[in-house]
């Protein structure tokens, strides 16, 4: 019988995860084609107790085992936190909101059982607010973009990955993990299966803009070059534009004998090749910046806990 991994990071979960764990249990309980564990990251939530709902889970259930970050890493770091423990032949990623229905997962499943890779989900009608589907849809942009995504993949939150996959992206130690990044980078076998996705009952979305450039940052900056690519054809426009022009000015002032003016259009011309160049400088120093912190270890997480029931009772690892 194969192993089977949920991994599903929390933040500010304490009143949903176990909505989540119950909705898992009644899916897969008794059946005869997994065994199955749930492993739960508290990603240092700051605003409720979501370290006590998934160890008080953890010690009620002998399938689950709780994880504690010693800070906010981020989503994707609490997820590579969570495959690090995970011993599963397929590992399931979902989120914590109860948006994500437990039993789609055999649908994920029932499809890695045809030798792909990875399967992701995708919604017939997605739940999530106007903004959030906004960065899901610029990110699915980038990942065409930057990382060769196939324009006919979507990528969503709740995926299934067989154990080479996460073997390689376990590999992986740059201090800014992408999730999406990694897998993309590791198989070009991956696919859809449509899922039902349902509407958040409690609480809001964390998924605030900081968060949504973060992701943005770590999808282009760790895993594409392209960004600087185009600085440096946006410079050799701009340098053609201000060659072009030269030529305009002197020919215009020798044979017409027009003298040279315009300083409005000057200092508009100065301020943007400026900014353009703030710009490009302020991305390379993040590349260089990013070096910096990966080459001197930066974690991409740190685990303070791991709790798992044993003989009844629970113990911290």
């Amino acid at each position: 019988m194969k192993k089977l991994s949920f991994v599903i990071p929390c933040y500010n979960s304490e009143h949903t995860v176990g909505h989540v764990v119950n909705e898992i249990e009644e899916a897969f309980q008794g059946n005869d084609r997994y065994e199955y564990e749930i492993v739960l990251v508290n990603d240092a939530s700051p605003k409720d107790d979501t370290i006590g709902a998934i160890r008080k889970i953890a010690k009620e259930n002998p399938r689950v085992i709780a994880v504690n970050l010693s800070k906010n890493f981020g989503q994707d770091s609490a997820l590579m936190a969570g495959y690090s423990i995970a011993k599963g032949d397929y590992i399931v990623s979902l989120d914590d909101d109860g948006q994500n229905p437990a039993k789609e997962a055999w649908k994920l499943l029932d499809k890695m059982e045809e030798g792909w890779d990875v399967v992701f989900g995708k919604y017939k009608v997605k739940k999530h607010s106007k903004f959030k589907n906004f960065g899901s849809k610029v990110n699915d942009l980038m990942a065409d973009a930057l990382l060769d995504k196939p324009k006919d993949l979507r990528l969503c939150s709740y995926f299934a990955m067989d154990r080479f996959v996460v073997e390689q992206m376990l590999m992986d130690r740059n201090s800014f993990p992408y999730i999406w990044g990694l897998i993309l980078r590791s198989t070009n076998k991956m696919t859809n299966v449509y899922i039902e996705h349902r509407i958040r009952e409690e609480g809001k979305s964390n998924f605030t803009l900081m968060k949504c450039l973060k992701v943005w940052f770590n999808g282009f900056v760790a895993f594409s070059v392209k960004p600087l690519r185009f600085s440096a054809l946006v410079g050799v426009l701009v340098a053609m534009l201000g060659f072009l022009y030269g030529i305009y000015v002197v020919v215009k002032a020798v044979c017409f004998a027009e003298p040279v003016v315009g300083w409005s259009s000057l200092m508009v011309a100065l301020l943007l090749i400026g900014g353009i160049i703030l710009i490009m400088l302020g991305l390379l120093g993040e590349y260089i910046g990013r070096m910096n912190l990966s080459i001197n270890n930066t974690p991409q997480y740190i685990i303070r806990d791991i709790y798992r029931q044993t003989d009844g009772d629970l113990r911290k690892n």
